[in-house]
This record gives C-alpha cells, structure tokens and sequence, in this order.
C-alpha cells in the first residue's frame, strides 16, 4: 500500500538514503531541503527512480520557525493526509550558533523545528500514522534557558545532546498526552558516528554505512514492530527499545522542558 511520507532534510546523508528506498519501493515522497538548486537536483534523481511512486519537494530553513509555519502550510495546502513524518534534519557544528530567532540553532532545528512542524501537521495523521523523531545516543540534561535562548552553550556537542534529548522527551510526553486515536510519536538513534556530513564536520571522520540509520528508518516507519511504540525510544546501536535518559522519565523534568518548548514557539509564532 503506498503510503505519502514526508522525510525533512532529505537533501543528504540518511534523509536522501532513506528517500530513494521509500521512492524505490513505490511511496510518495515528499522532501525537504534548504538549497534550492539540490533539492532540484535530488527531487529529478529520485523521480526517476519512481516506479509507482511520486516526489515532490519543499524549501525552508528550519532554523527560522517563520519557514517551518511556511513548510507546513505548503504541505497542507496540498495533502489532506500524511501517514509518516520523519523529522530527520539536523545540525551538530556550525559558525552560525544563533539563528535569527536568538536561538541556538542545535535546539532550533533539532528540537524546535520538529516540535513546531508536527504540531502544524497533526490534523493530517489519522491513528495509525506515525512521526519518527531522530534522537540520539547523545543525550545531556537539558538546560531550559539555554533551549529558549537566554543563555549560551559553548561547547557543540552539549548543546547537540541537549536538543536531543528534548526532542526524546517531547516525543514521550506527546504519546502519553495523545494516548489513543492520535499518531505514533517514536525517537529513534539511527546509529551512532554514521557516515554523514554531521559527523564529518563534528568529528573529521568518514564513519560507519548510513545505510544503517536508513534501514532502521524505514522500519520504524513501516513495519509491524513498530505498530505499538508509541512514546518509545529505539537505539539502533543496540537494536532494541531501551530507555531514554533518565529524565525523560521523570514527569517533572519532561513538564519543565516541554513547557519551555511551547513557551518559545508561542512567543515567535505570535510575532
């Protein structure tokens, strides 16, 4: 059954790779990127490669929440049903660390981002639909003045495994608030060190296959195991469902960070 599937930054890395096997195996695609002559580019790469399937293609930076509210409005305008959503994009090191928002852009557009995307896009996921959040094994106590841009995180990889695991606890508190009759919300570690541009630039290092956050991507996305996961954390490094950080266990914390997160976005979207 072809199902529509909505993968941001597809452009590269595990996006692209899981792009081309979802358009291979007869989905419709729709991506997402940043620069528009790539996203051209990989939106005709792919469309060749359409059997039964379809590609379209979306532009926004989303490190600006004012793009993503523009990306969401784009794809409603054009689906009245979306079964995944992969919010796959990501930024670990940059020279530009505060966004135009005053933001930190590691929370921006790992956690922000797709907090703000997927709220926008909820009216669109019936029941069985699922959104997979990229988490990681990185995973750091978040800092809820540095996620609202009061103060700053010098260190990348702090800021990286802060914004990760707000996203983990975001997806979990998602879950337990939906419950029934609402989407799957799952956060999933592709891998760790995988052979991406992220990890290039952060650590000067070829890494590992990406076709491995790939694969798991895909099953997450599709396969019967996933089914009942919502609210769950799957680490591809050991291939199974384990526990987030401690702290997206603990109600207290999760309320503090996701409070934090609504306050944010209501205070830019309002503007």
């Amino acid at each position: 059954m072809q199902k529509t599937i909505l993968v941001t930054g597809s452009t590269d890395g595990i996006g692209l790779e899981t792009a081309k096997i979802l358009v291979s195996m007869g989905h419709h695609v729709l991506l997402h990127g940043r620069n528009p002559a790539k996203l051209e580019q990989v939106e005709n790469a792919l469309s060749a490669l359409a059997n039964n399937g379809r590609v379209e293609s979306y532009m926004a930076d989303l490190s600006r929440m004012a793009d993503v509210e523009t990306l969401a409005q784009a794809i409603t305008e054009r689906h009245n049903q979306l079964d995944v959503l992969i919010n796959n994009a990501g930024v670990f090191k940059t020279p530009d660390a505060i966004t135009q928002d005053g933001l930190d852009v590691r929370f921006a557009v790992n956690t922000l981002a797709p907090c703000l995307l997927t709220k926008r896009l909820l009216p669109l996921f019936g029941s069985s639909a699922r959104i997979i959040n990229l988490s990681s094994a990185a995973q750091s106590p978040v800092n809820t003045e540095a996620l609202m841009g009061r103060v700053r995180l010098s260190d990348d990889l702090e800021a990286y495994a802060q914004s990760k695991l707000a996203i983990t606890m975001w997806s979990r508190h998602m879950a337990l608030m939906l419950k029934e009759n609402a989407p799957a919300f799952i956060a999933v570690n592709p891998g760790s060190l995988l052979g991406t541009k992220m990890v290039k630039e952060g650590f000067g290092m070829v890494g590992k296959d990406i076709g491995i956050g790939a694969d798991i991507l895909i099953r997450a996305s599709l396969s019967d195991e996933f089914e009942t996961a919502s609210g769950q954390y799957f680490d591809n490094d050991s291939g199974s469902f384990v526990s987030p950080h401690r702290d997206a266990l603990d109600p207290q914390k999760t309320e503090e960070v996701v409070r934090a997160i609504e306050t944010v976005l209501d205070d830019i979207t309002s503007v």
